[in-house]
């Protein structure tokens, strides 16, 4: 007691935690510092430090209470962002633009620190981070900038003859607050995201980052403080009490990316004020692997789908392998070949390969490893290292559909490949289970391709490679059942975060009186005739046949 006294008196500030910031919202609890200055003072009596203690500690209470993130505190961040958004001002062509622009500028003057954030987080080589992370969020960025003014502009629409004289829109408008909670795997890149659609489409926007990616969430924090309108985006930072505290207000969308277990809670939590959502889960993501193919080149693609790709820790990463039992060898061995030359005979060492987030992660990994069902068939890879939070790139062989890793998300360096008699056999082991996120193909075969098209449902599917289709702007991305349900990424993001208005005009002119009372027998036949759209019925209808 004495002890913390005097240091307090050296220090000359008491440290506790919480720090509200004007643009950003961040409370974890013991990662963040808030500092208050006191007279430095020299007392030697031991009596000083009871009554040091007995001062101190109040306001230490005081700190703690002021800035715990309840939902108390979410509800005034709420309506403080709810009067911004009534202000109109984030509906304007002109705010939407410069916040747009204020992005693309910190993508390009921050890429160093984002690159070394995501090297704290998940030791992601640097060029990995910036073709996965930095580089997409800029075509992101860049998209919405080029065509924001085509996506404002009301889509007309076709009138019928019943509503004529008349003309009628489509009007995109904000929806107005919403939320959108990212995960660690690809932290930057899934937070800023979607906060580029919700800012194109107009609304005010608070993001709440992954704390199992701390350095990268720190840094958001500062960087929507530095570059963005504070009035209507903000970050805030936190853990399950922060998510559960957000959750419980009113939003007007929430996008949640992470596991269905979540995603559940999230959709409870939204179903409550009649809230609409995305959620982006995941899933078992299957690659179904034909003999007719190029080996080397299939391989490599999936090698790039799955340990180039945060080390397997990817939602459209390659979960499993479908093959032939004839074929399944030469996969195996062209597999092992082309992991070698990618990252060396040892790939515990290699610094061209992520590790693992979290010690918890780490452990969930292991433990589906070492599964008595599953630890004799590994053909390949299988060491950990718990210090570094490393494990090999790991082949498993024909494991037991009963196992705990044939029947969850991976989410990790652990690939199983299953067998079948004919590849046709892989439709029913994908079919047996809930719908993926994403489905990659290698083949050759016409007919197959057509097949797969037609007969696997899944948010996306790929033919002959792997999780390129993300990178393609036209394409939506989002998962179907389990695996999620809306989309975004492109001008799918603008359409995710805006209402779709129906207007009609009308003058005063040209009233009929086909529509009002008294409903005569000439009336109901003539209006019957319009309403079919049946030209001659019209005249006929008109002269009294």
């Amino acid at each position: 007691m004495k002890g913390l006294c005097i240091e307090l008196l050296h220090n000359s500030r008491l440290v506790g935690t919480g720090s509200a910031r004007a643009f950003s919202y961040r409370f974890q609890r013991k990662n963040h510092q808030a500092f208050l200055s006191f007279p430095k003072l020299v007392v030697s009596s031991a009596s000083f430090s009871q009554k040091c203690f007995a001062t101190v500690a109040p306001v230490v209470a005081e700190v703690e209470q002021k800035k715990t993130f309840d939902s108390e505190t979410a509800g005034l961040l709420v309506e403080e962002l709810r009067k911004s958004f009534n202000s109109g001002r984030t509906k304007s062509y002109e705010w939407r633009m410069l916040q747009l622009s204020n992005i693309g500028r910190m993508l390009d003057e921050k890429e160093k620190d984002i690159i070394e954030a995501l090297y704290k987080d998940l030791s992601k080589p640097e060029l990995e981070a910036f073709i996965s992370e930095i580089s997409t969020a800029k075509s992101s960025c860049k998209e919405a900038l080029e065509g924001l003014k085509q996506w404002m502009v009301p889509q007309k629409v076709k009138t019928s003859i019943s509503t004529y004289p008349s003309s009628a829109e489509i009007v995109s408008e904000p929806l107005g607050v919403v939320l959108v909670i990212s995960t660690w795997n690809f932290p930057f890149l899934l937070s800023i995201d979607p906060v580029i659609g919700a800012i194109s489409a107009g609304n005010a926007v608070v993001l709440k980052p992954s704390e199992i990616a701390p350095a990268t969430s720190s840094l958001l924090a500062q960087l929507v403080e530095e570059y963005l309108d504070s009035s209507a985006v903000k970050v805030v930072e936190g853990a399950i009490p922060e998510t559960t505290a957000l959750l419980e207000q009113r939003w007007d969308k929430i996008l949640y990316t992470g596991s269905a277990r979540v995603g559940r809670i999230v959709m409870a939590a939204a179903a409550k004020h009649l809230t609409p959502v995305i959620l982006e889960l995941g899933g078992k993501s299957p690659a179904i692997v034909d003999s007719d193919v190029d080996l080397q080149v299939a391989v490599r693609r999936i090698i790039a789908g799955k340990w180039a790709l945060n080390n397997g820790q990817a939602c459209i990463g390659v979960d499993y392998i479908i093959t032939t039992k004839d074929f399944a060898p030469k996969l195996i061995e062209a597999l092992k070949n082309e992991l070698e030359q990618f990252f060396g005979k040892d790939p515990m060492n290699s610094k061209d390969i992520s590790r693992i987030v979290s010690s918890t992660q780490f452990a969930r990994l292991v433990k589906l490893l070492e599964e008595d069902k599953v630890s004799d068939k590994i053909v390949l890879g299988g060491q950990t290292d718990e210090n570094q939070l490393k494990i090999a790139p790991t082949i498993l062989l024909d494991i037991p559909e009963d196992t705990q890793i044939m029947n969850e998300e991976i989410f990790g360096p652990l690939l199983p490949i299953v067998t079948v008699e004919k590849i046709e056999g892989s439709f029913d082991v994908i079919n047996s289970r809930p719908k993926p996120l994403a489905v990659y193909v290698f083949t050759n075969n016409e007919q197959l391709k057509k097949s797969f098209v037609e007969n696997i449902s899944s948010g996306g599917m790929l033919i002959n490679d792997t999780v390129l289709h993300v990178a393609v702007a036209g394409l939506p991305f989002g998962g179907v059942g389990e695996s999620g349900m809306g989309s975004y990424h492109g001008k799918f993001s603008f359409d995710g975060f805006s209402h779709k208005k129906s207007v009609l005009y009308r003058s005063f002119s040209g009233d009929s009186t086909l529509r009002y009372p008294p409903y005569t027998p000439e009336k109901q036949k003539l209006l019957k005739a319009v309403i079919s759209g049946n030209i001659f019925s019209i005249i006929m209808a008109l002269i009294g046949w």
